[in-house]
Parts: C-alpha cells; structure tokens; sequence
C-alpha cells in the first residue's frame, strides 16, 4: 500500500520513535515513512508521522511549537533527568512553599538560555550524547536558545508545602528544541532540591493534539478493514503555518510551472483570497502553495529578481 499524507498517532510509553515508524512501515508495506520530532521512550503522546512524498515536509515541520504536560518530581535527581535513571541525590529535607514554586516557574518564561542533557541526542564529534552517557563519557555542549511560551502548575499535592517525591503536574508550551526533562532539572536546582521528570506527555505539535490522533491498535485494524486510507490527513495539513496561495483555475499555468520546479512571478498570486495573508511577505519567505481543493502543490520561497518578487518552488509534492 502507498499512501501519501500525515498521520497524528499516539505513541505509547515504552516504544522509541523509530519503533513507531518501523511499526508503520510494515503495516502498510512502506518505506518512505518519518516523523516530525522525537519523543523520548518513556514518554508518550503526539507523534507526527510522514507518509510518502509527506517525508518532504520533514524541514518545515521539526520546528513547529510542541506543548507538553510534565510531572516533575521534587528533591530526587536522576542521572537521565527523568524516572528511567539511577537515582543520583535526595533532598531528604527539601520544604519547598507553593507559592516559591510558582515564582522558580516565572524565571523560566520566555526565551532562555538552555544546554542540552547528556542524554539527548545532539551530535559531538560524530556521536549522540545519549551514547556516550551510556559509557560514562561527559561532553561540553554549548547553551541553546529556546522560548517557553506557557508554564503553569496543572496540579499538585493538596499540601502547601511541598517536600521530597512530591509530585507536581505543570504545562509547557516551547518552542522547538526544549529539553523538558532539562527544563525539569533546572526548575529543581533554581528551588535547591533538585528534581527529575516523574512522567511527560506531548499533547500538541503545531495544530496536532491528542485529540487528532489514532492508537498503534486503530491502525492495525483499519489496515485489516481497507481503512487506513481514510485515517490519512492531506499533504497541505503540515503546512497551515505557512502563508498560503491558493492557486484557481484560471491559474493553471502557473500550476503547471510550480510542479514543475519552475519559478513565476508572485504578482496577483500573493493578492489573491487565501487562507493565510500574504501581503506582509518579504523576500526568502516560504509560502505553501496548494489548489482549491487543497491539494498541495509545493513549498515555494520567495526571491526578488530586478525589482519583481518570484516564487521559487523549493519542495514539490505532484
């Protein structure tokens, strides 16, 4: 079977991502599959998933903001930063005031400076860091800069004061690139107490939450019943945070151009009715281009030559 699309799926605890896709591609008996972000095996939640010529949607879909609920865990550090690990230090007299722990949250806000954990997968000198914790191998990694949108206390313990294993349940919408389980660790040092990721759940990539996705069980039943098709989200799904031109009939001309790679003037096309505005553009911006009936076309980049502004195509989908 090939199908080309996007398919939301919710991945369970216990599987790494490239389970999910190994899953996937033999069930439809494919190999063009991917996704659009990594979720740590313990974790569970929103995996984005690329089918066939979908794959090519890979580089403007890893930056879309990711939002997370995360249980941290007070006064326990682990050496992986979240429950999988070897216990590290207890703060065994660790008092820790709500309203304390609300105001460690607000330093967090905003765009901040963030290293990456030795268990992530950042490359160093040709290997993943993950690979070199596991022999015991310590890294320089520099700093990176992410935006942490919302960070809020979803619940906690009905005690005032927190103390050592108490569980709280937070909110966290970031950019992406945020480490949550480093993000966890920070929040524990900056309270003096330590702290480590108790659980964490994606629940929304971009416009994808919990709420659009399928179970690994749904697709294995709906590629039993001949379903599976219909379960498959449209190319032109990944690329609503893009502005776009919607291309007409009287149009077909430059559709014909665009899928061929070939660029034309934006002129008129960027005017149009669209979906998203498109006046604002400036020169190197990608605007998706899709037809009336939302078929996508490609992605194409903006290029102003003597004075006229073109559209590039970068990546096509016919």
């Amino acid at each position: 079977m090939t199908v080309n699309g996007i398919l939301p799926v919710a991945k369970p605890s216990g599987m790494t991502s490239h389970d999910v896709v190994a899953l996937i591609r033999r069930i439809l008996g494919m190999r063009r599959v991917g996704h659009t972000g990594t979720l740590d095996p313990d974790a569970k939640g929103v995996l984005v998933i690329l089918l066939g010529r979908a794959t090519r949607l890979m580089q403007f879909m890893v930056t879309l903001p990711k939002s997370y609920v995360a249980e941290i865990v007070l006064g326990i550090t682990t050496d992986t930063l979240d429950a999988s690990g070897r216990v590290v230090s207890k703060t065994e007299d660790a008092k820790v005031p709500k309203e304390r722990f609300r105001k460690a949250l607000l330093d967090f806000q905003g765009e901040i400076w963030q290293t990456p954990p030795m268990v992530s997968a950042v490359h160093h000198k040709g290997r993943r860091l993950y690979e070199l914790a596991r022999e015991g191998i310590w890294a320089p990694r520099e700093p990176r800069r992410v935006h942490i949108y919302t960070l809020e206390v979803q619940a906690w313990p009905e005690h005032e004061i927190l103390t050592i294993g108490d569980r709280v349940s937070v909110l966290v919408e970031c950019s992406s690139g945020t480490y949550i389980r480093q993000l966890a660790a920070d929040i524990g040092e900056r309270l003096r107490c330590g702290a480590h990721i108790g659980s964490l759940v994606r629940v929304k990539v971009g416009d994808f939450d919990t709420a659009s996705c399928y179970t690994l069980e749904d697709l294995e039943k709906a590629a039993g019943d001949g379903s599976f098709a219909c379960k498959v989200l449209p190319i032109s799904a990944g690329l609503s945070h893009l502005p776009t031109v919607i291309l007409t009939e009287d149009d077909i001309n430059a559709e014909k151009r665009l899928s061929s790679g070939t660029p034309v003037e934006a002129c008129g096309l960027l005017q149009e009715g669209n979906e998203k505005e498109t006046k604002q553009v400036g020169d190197e911006d990608f605007i998706s281009v899709v037809t009336s009936s939302g078929d996508a076309i490609c992605v194409a980049k903006t290029e102003l030559k003597e004075g006229k502004m073109y559209l590039q195509p970068v990546v096509v989908f016919a």
